[in-house]
């Protein structure tokens, strides 16, 4: 998910619809590179993978039209039916994703079950932590497979091949700190030539061997289940291979808008996708057993190869874009809501908000990838550990929609959609199964660190903010203290951060006990994170004068929106408060998490939750306040 490339329309198509032609066309094209990077790249390897391995397919004619017949129907199915025509009608104001599904559902019951509310948001943190899994394969495995092709163009490159991939991965997030605006423009006419490469090549297969067309006769592919129920079953796992990706769809909806996304389905990648697979299987047919190892670049002729090789690397270089960037933006979502600890987020761009960089996953995924390189070696055995996560995020996609779909459907209607999902989601899933000895165990246990990290973050947090709230002080009893009294004052602005509105910050409290003095204006910031995607500008700041020098701020930021005090400040001078960032003083509260005897929490999660606590990053420098403007205050709690 690449934010910020094309900032677009929400998600519902009515404000797409009000588009002018060439803003619809600038938003198609780059949709093209960064909805659909991952998806069209699947072609690399997804037909090889079909009759690869222990559960591959012979290359019959037979299995061959089944195969095609099924690559046809999941991508008909899973993408076109499920996605485009029902969960992108899903939007939280235009946005979407898994978060953004979750929220929606949240905000939008009118009867709120307390178990369905705790069972979905454990869903939707499971659905979100088998994403990072995703995104650390899908680099790995599509630079991997376009390199592969130097293999049958120049063979004796082919044991320097694992090593130009390592070379073009360290590259590629070498250069994440630069952003992607500059790049991000050539991204749509890369994957364009990409998808008009990959079909043109399937063309003359396809004319010389027209008897794949037959593939779209869902016979075929009931026929290839049935015929063998064992193997016929586990190809499903190599299939889901071609519609990895799906959830960019959703994910990205925000930034396009649901009619450009589709529009660059229906007129560019389904094409094109359909006449590269069955270009595939009809080579196939011609070669039979001899084209396996790789019909892709098999199918290309020879003079075209190295050109090919050329296309498909710059074409996995976007996909694996897109997703570093959807991981990027996946964190940040889930730092705002709760569910990660504060990070380091640096904006690679001062016109589009949302061009980020988040040092720590960018490395953590670099490590990854590089490791699943050296240790798989081949887009074959990565190819192994592909499809649990994206199966299994599909799914958590599924359950979290039902709910909605019943609202606006009914409860009839929304039993049998939701039964016709899930029965291609669990199939998909249950096919993958049996790669888990193989590889497909590292998405699930990426999967269950992160989300055993995001719970127990979660519920430190409320733990420790329940104590906190137990021995915070009203606001109003403080204030009038102070007017009782009438404290030495002195001139300036203080601004305090709080997290608790009505009543009395930590560092407020120290910081008077200790020095007995307040400054002439006291200004008490809370920043709160509300269930939308994005608080417009004139609604975000609330100013309260309560009296004494006191002053109530309330900065309210949707869970895509990363919060800046400079911002705040601005608005809250606006207001005729005389506060500026080289002038004012900011007090935060520093504390430091022990894991005490109570039953709340388990010891060894106690433990984590503290260590995580102690490697967030400080107030100061997530909210983008000047280290030379702020005083911690440190704090010792025990949970």
């Amino acid at each position: 998910m690449q934010k910020g490339v094309a900032e677009g329309p929400g998600g519902d198509g009515e404000s797409a619809a009000r588009l002018r032609p060439v803003d619809r066309r600038r938003l198609t094209l780059a949709a093209i590179g960064v909805v659909y990077g991952d998806i069209g790249t699947s072609p690399l390897y997804a037909m090889r993978e079909c009759f690869h391995g222990a559960h591959g397919a012979e290359p019959t004619p037979e299995n061959i039209l089944g195969v095609c017949s099924l690559v046809f129907w999941a991508l008909s199915l899973v993408i076109v039916v499920k996605y485009l025509n029902f969960v992108m009608r899903a939007d939280n104001n235009g946005e979407g994703g898994v978060l953004a599904l979750l929220a929606l559902g949240d905000r939008g019951s009118t009867r709120p079950d307390s178990q369905w509310r705790a069972f979905a948001f454990m869903l939707a943190l499971f659905g979100t932590a088998l994403l990072y899994g995703d995104s650390m394969i899908t680099p790995a495995i599509s630079v991997l497979s376009a390199v592969e092709g130097l293999e049958i163009a120049v063979p004796g490159l082919q044991p320097w091949v694992v090593y130009i991939a390592l070379a073009l991965l360290v590259g590629l997030f070498w250069f994440q700190n630069r952003g992607t605006d500059r790049i991000g423009v050539w991204f749509g006419p890369i994957a364009l030539l990409w998808f008009a490469s990959i079909g043109l090549v399937g063309i003359p297969w396809i004319v010389s061997e027209p008897q794949i067309l037959l593939a779209v006769n869902p016979v075929y592919a009931a026929q290839t289940l049935l015929q063998s129920p064992g193997p016929g079953f586990f190809i499903l796992g190599a299939v889901v291979l071609c519609v990895t990706g799906g959830e960019q769809l959703y994910a990205d909806l925000g930034h396009f808008g649901r009619i450009p996304i589709a529009m660059a389905w229906y007129f560019v990648v389904f094409p094109a996708l359909l006449l590269s697979y069955f270009g595939q299987g009809a080579y196939l047919l011609h070669a039979g057993g001899a084209g396996i190892e790789s019909p892709f670049f098999g199918a290309v002729p020879a003079p075209l190869l190295l050109p090919m090789v050329g296309i498909a690397t710059a074409a996995t270089i976007i996909a694996s874009q897109a997703v570093i960037s959807g991981s990027f933006s996946l964190t940040a979502q889930a730092v705002q809501l709760g569910y990660l600890p504060r990070m380091q987020i640096v904006h690679t761009s001062s016109q589009q908000e949302g061009q980020i960089y988040i040092p720590a996953v960018n490395w953590f995924l670099m490590l990854a990838c590089l490791a699943l390189v050296l240790e798989f070696r081949a887009s074959s055995g990565l190819a192994a550990a592909y499809g649990i996560a994206v199966t299994g995020a599909m799914t958590v996609t599924t359950i979290l929609f039902l709910p909605l779909a019943r609202r606006r459907l009914g409860l009839l209607p929304s039993l049998g959609l939701g039964l016709v999902f899930l029965v291609v989601d669990l199939a998909l899933f249950a096919s993958n199964v049996p790669k888990i000895p193989h590889g497909g165990a590292f998405p699930l246990l990426i999967g269950l660190v992160l989300f055993t990290v995001m719970t127990t973050w979660r519920r430190g947090t409320e733990l420790l903010n329940q104590h906190l709230n137990d021995v915070t002080l009203p606001l109003t009893s403080f204030i009038a203290d102070v007017g009782r009294e009438k404290p030495l004052r002195v001139p300036g602005t203080a601004v305090f951060m709080s997290g608790y509105p009505d009543g009395l910050p930590l560092a407020l409290g120290h910081h008077f006990k200790h020095s007995k003095v307040l400054h002439e204006r006291v200004v008490l910031l809370s920043i709160v994170t509300e269930h939308v995607p994005a608080v417009p500008s004139r609604d975000r700041v609330r100013v309260e004068f309560l009296g004494e020098g006191f002053v109530r701020v309330t900065a309210r930021y949707g869970f895509m929106q990363t919060p800046a005090i400079s911002d705040v400040l601005r608005q809250i001078a606006a207001t005729g408060v005389p506060v500026t960032m080289d002038e004012a003083s900011f007090f935060l509260g520093r504390v430091t998490v022990l894991s005490g005897p109570k039953s709340d929490l388990a010891l060894w999660r106690k433990k984590l939750f503290a260590v995580l606590h102690y490697t967030a990053q400080p107030a100061a420098g997530y909210f983008g306040i000047p280290p030379g403007r702020a005083v911690e205050l440190g704090m010792q709690i025990t949970i």
